[in-house]
């Protein structure tokens, strides 16, 4: 195999345009973490990837892929990093942003990038982030033409290339120019990073381009539903409003093939209760380079992360589907920054994530296997799951992709709650007790626990 070098030319940092501001910028005041928040331009040309002749999407992950064509592009990136060297961990985190939703979804939020001293690097990956899905588009051209008129991806068949292009742009062996996205920084270790859609095309990624381009260090594929994308799609670009994807979810996402495990960079994987239904028929043991957690009681989408995101979209004023009744309760933001954590120990270390329990399925076809209160059995056992004011489950409320991917979560009666733990204060210290079990297992960080408690304190009926 042979590696493939192409390197863009990097513009910035860029400010201006109509609204002053990058679209999808943190909510948070990174200043105050001793951050800066910086958005360039990555312009050059992007090969596009076909299957080698006689290679085929086999179960096993390792495909072979070749170049196609290349086509020019221009797209952005929103960095994140310290302004002092000292606080920088070496550790680059490269997002392929999700543009189910039509534009950027990202998260620039978590408390373990900022508070640990990595950089991150959200990058707008495929072509519906630019130009948006009818009838209204929202992508980055029409949410605003003066700053990001100028950009262009001709296809997601070339967003491979472009997501190598940004590693290369901002990694240890990158150019340096005064327009250096790293500011100077040393940087040691790439980690891609990609969830829900972008995971998928993550997937294929590790699975056909990182042979080729062995561009990352490392990988986090988040909420995978367990099935690479197609390298070649043409025109097409992902619509989740569209009726072959909104009908029967269940029977459509489901796991097709393994991630190779034959790269001697580690692959990490961290998967809801969702996604662990899904990936039952291709889950794959953990080895020194691969690592598979499953969450108890999640699902692919939460109710906080729901108002959260939504207090993005009315800063950035786009418009989103109102926030959901009914939906799970149990965030899985506690685990992509333990993920994060483990990654860089990983990498920095030598010392791979701590090997969790799978969810429990039984029968033909093999269904969740749950307990008395309709909690999942094994996985990994956030608080919420262990020690429940609630059913929380990837179970839907309706028969619907947006229904599939919300779950539900039933809260117990106030009887029921009292019989369980008594009084308040033995729930809380049962909760608490709880979560220093999961900041054991390596699931859950310090940090998070005081949050997680109050939140309980709050639910706790009456």
């Amino acid at each position: 195999m042979t590696e493939v070098i192409a390197r863009p030319v990097v513009a910035g940092p860029v400010t201006g345009g109509q609204r002053g501001w990058p679209f999808g910028a943190s909510m948070l005041d990174v200043a105050a973490f001793g951050y800066t928040e910086a958005e360039y331009f990555l312009e050059g040309t992007a090969t596009r990837y076909r299957l080698a002749p006689g290679a085929e999407l086999t179960r096993d992950g390792r495909w072979q892929a070749e170049p196609a064509g290349e086509a020019p592009f221009k797209t952005r990136m929103l960095v994140y990093r310290p302004g002092d060297p000292a606080r920088f961990n070496g550790t680059v985190v490269v997002t392929w942003n999700n543009v189910t939703a039509g534009y950027d979804l990202f998260s620039a939020e978590s408390l373990e990038i900022f508070e640990g001293g990595y950089a991150l690097v959200c990058l707008t990956t495929q072509k519906v982030g630019l130009e948006g899905l009818p009838p209204e588009p929202q992508g980055l051209r029409a949410w605003d033409p003066e700053r990001y008129g100028t950009l262009s991806i001709p296809g997601d068949d070339y967003s491979y290339d472009v997501f190598t292009q940004a590693a290369r742009a901002v990694g240890r062996d990158r150019v340096r120019t005064p327009a250096d996205p790293m500011g100077g920084l040393e940087v040691r270790h790439v980690v891609g990073q990609g969830g829900s859609q972008s995971a998928g095309r993550l997937g294929t990624y590790v699975n056909a381009i990182q042979p080729l381009s062995r561009a990352f260090d490392g990988f986090i594929l988040t909420i995978y539903f367990g099935t690479g994308s197609p390298l070649e799609v043409g025109d097409a670009v992902v619509n989740i409003n569209a009726p072959a994807m909104s009908n029967s979810p269940r029977d459509r996402l489901r796991g097709a093939n393994l991630l190779r495990d034959d790269l001697g960079v580690p692959v990490f994987v961290v998967n809801s209760e969702l996604e662990a239904i899904a990936c039952y028929p291709v889950r794959q043991p953990d080895t020194d380079t691969f690592r598979y957690w499953e969450s108890a009681g999640t699902c692919h989408v939460s109710a906080q992360g729901q108002r959260d995101r939504q207090a993005k979209f009315v800063r950035d004023q786009v418009r989103t589907l109102p926030l959901s009744e009914g939906i799970n309760r149990i965030p899985m933001i506690p685990l992509y920054d333990a993920a994060f954590h483990h990654m860089h120990r990983w990498l920095s270390e030598g010392t791979p994530p701590p090997v969790q329990p799978l969810v429990e399925f039984a029968g033909d076809p093999a269904e969740v296997v749950r307990d008395e209160l309709g909690i999942a059995r094994g996985g990994i056992r956030l608080p919420q799951a262990d020690v429940p004011l609630a059913k929380n489950s990837a179970i839907p409320l309706k028969d619907d992709i947006f229904a599939y991917l919300g779950g539900s979560s039933h809260a117990f009666p106030r009887e029921q709650v009292h019989a369980l733990y008594g009084d308040r204060a033995s729930f809380l210290a049962k909760f608490r007790a709880a979560a220093e079990r999961a900041v054991a297992a390596g699931v859950l960080l310090p940090r998070d626990v005081p949050a997680l408690v109050a939140e309980a304190e709050e639910d706790w009926p009456g």
